[in-house]
């Protein structure tokens, strides 16, 4: 792993009043569009849940949450029964942005099942950053969420062009994790931070990221863990 220089960071620019305004309008405006669609669908059509989690995510954008959570988690539990994967850690992700009670609980069972099962990598690194903005500085969960960013970057994503993309992310998430929690400033230290907090060993971050899971969910979770991994192909078969 390679430590990412500050001067290697694309500047953010803040979002002025306007930009703010114009982006509301365009959600407002999206939002009208899809609920016209999805009333148009038939009661079992195939793509309802679909739209209904595409209404949500605008919902809480525009910080309706409450409005936005039950549609998710009717699709979440859609996507569980049907065993779509993706969708189902995309609702979680829907979710948590809700910004309701559940909302930890939701992370973290998306979280899992964006880590458990081979989904698209962006959405697994979305999940992952979410939590290391939710995470206090010094706390060592963020650098444990971070490796697991780069590890499944590294395990998933195959096309060249994301997965340039996707490492030049992680490396950064690193980076930033790594300076805000130990004022990492250059490579050596950087090392030093990987090797100390052993983010170089999957076989011990991963089971720190489940103790993490679990703290997120307690007793909270929507569908039995347990039976989903007894399901899962043996990694040695």
């Amino acid at each position: 792993m390679d430590f990412l220089d500050p001067g290697q960071q694309p500047d953010v620019k803040p979002v002025s009043p306007a930009q703010e305004a114009a982006e509301k309008a365009r959600l407002e405006g999206e939002l009208s569009e899809l609920r016209q669609r999805h009333a148009e669908l038939p009661a079992d059509g195939p793509e309802r849940h679909e739209l209904a989690l595409e209404i949500a995510r605008n919902l809480a954008l525009l910080e309706r949450g409450d409005e936005a959570w039950p549609l998710a988690r009717e699709a979440l539990d859609h996507f569980i029964a049907g065993e779509q994967w993706q969708p189902a850690a995309e609702a979680c992700e829907v979710l948590y942005l809700a910004d309701q009670p559940q909302s930890l609980a939701a992370l973290g069972q998306g979280i899992w099942l964006a880590v458990t099962y081979p989904i698209d990598p962006e959405v697994t690194l979305t999940l992952l950053q979410h939590f290391i903005d939710d995470t206090p500085p010094d706390a060592d969960g963020a650098a444990v969420a971070a490796a697991t960013a780069a590890f499944v970057v590294d395990l998933r994503a195959t096309d060249p062009k994301q997965r340039e993309d996707l490492l030049f992310f992680t490396q950064q998430m690193l980076g930033n994790v790594a300076r805000r929690h130990s004022q990492v400033e250059n490579q050596a230290q950087f090392d030093y931070w990987i090797e100390k907090l052993e983010l170089n060993q999957p076989d011990k971050f991963l089971v720190r990221l489940r103790n993490i899971v679990d703290v997120l969910v307690q007793d909270d979770w929507w569908f039995d863990r347990e039976a989903l991994q007894a399901r899962l192909p043996d990694p040695e078969e």
